[in-house]
């Protein structure tokens, strides 16, 4: 059974670029992110292993709040552990800011 839901957490840097990392058909995870002109950053999850929403928001909370940026992402999970969705959460933000300047 496939689980859906949407994390909102507030946010303040902005991002240059839309990114692509992973592919969901490799038993890891895919995630597309695009920039967000709200300050917030929307996170939507869609993952085949169900009663693990409460470590997929402790993961995206911690990650944003040391990276707080304006971004909507889009997540299919197939099974990657919490750190496999952290790497692809750094990749997605290194992609998308290749062209920014943050101090």
């Amino acid at each position: 059974m496939m689980e859906y839901f949407t994390i909102s957490l507030p946010a303040r840097d902005r991002v240059a670029n839309r990114a692509h990392i992973g592919v969901v058909g490799s038993g890891d995870l895919e995630l597309l992110l695009e920039p967000n002109e709200e300050n917030e950053a929307i996170v939507a999850v869609t993952t085949k292993v169900s009663g693990h929403r409460a470590t997929w928001e402790a993961v995206i909370k911690r990650f944003f709040e040391r990276h707080p940026f304006a971004v909507r992402i889009e997540i299919r999970d197939s099974g990657a552990t919490p750190g496999a969705v952290w790497l692809r959460l750094e990749q997605g933000i290194e992609l998308a800011c290749k062209d920014c300047n943050h101090d």
